[in-house]
């Protein structure tokens, strides 16, 4: 095994989680952190209509391959180098090229909504990370990024966000809060927990 440490960081969904792995990766830099999202192990529902797709539950465990993502983070660990799904939401599905993660670097930051749900990726982690952000302020965030980014309808963001998202929050990711190692009130816009972070990370690569 390598000395390869995983730095877990959850949080409902626009928490502030990638403003938080861009923030570290920018300081201490990218030949030594590399960024796996949980969102690139979606299940790929290529097979599945346009309509069929748009109705499949994003925000349950079960949407996630995350048999993958722990035998990926394995391989990791043993000194193996990966190459990872490239997940599109604005279709649904895998894209055909991957993204190849060199087993060198020496932390690896997951993020993800439900990545302290399962287990096996829990006892992989070093740390974990919760971003404890008030949902109003996630809604509005996901509405800014899925109706400019992922040119989404306000109706279906807002749809979503009250057949799955919330609900899904209360289910599993709010329960899984509990195994975090640090939580952080007000998510990214915490600017001392993201200082008392980053200088973790800077000792656990010294």
């Amino acid at each position: 095994m390598t000395n390869i440490i995983i730095v877990g960081i959850s949080g409902p969904s626009a928490s502030g989680k990638t403003l938080l792995s861009n923030s570290i990766m920018n300081e201490l830099g990218s030949d030594k952190i590399e960024l796996i999202s949980e969102d690139s192990y979606y299940k790929c529902n290529a097979h599945l209509s346009k309509e069929k797709r748009a109705k499949v539950n994003y925000d349950h465990p079960e949407s996630l391959d995350h048999n993958l993502l722990c035998e990926q983070l394995y391989r990791l660990k043993c000194g193996l180098n990966i190459d990872i799904p490239i997940y599109d939401h604005t279709t649904h599905s895998r894209k055909k090229k991957k993204r190849h993660i060199n087993h060198s670097n020496k932390i690896i930051i997951l993020e993800g909504i439900l990545i302290f749900t399962d287990q096996r990726l829990r006892e992989m982690m070093d740390i974990r990370i919760f971003m404890d952000t008030q949902l109003d302020i996630c809604l509005l965030r996901r509405l800014r990024r899925d109706t400019i980014e992922r040119k989404r309808s306000m109706e279906s963001v807002l749809k979503q966000y009250e057949i799955t998202v919330r609900p899904m929050y209360w289910q599993f990711i709010d329960p899984a809060k509990c195994y975090a190692d640090i939580i952080v009130p007000k998510g990214g816009q915490n600017k001392i927990a993201l200082n008392v972070i980053k200088a973790k990370m800077r000792e656990l690569l010294a």
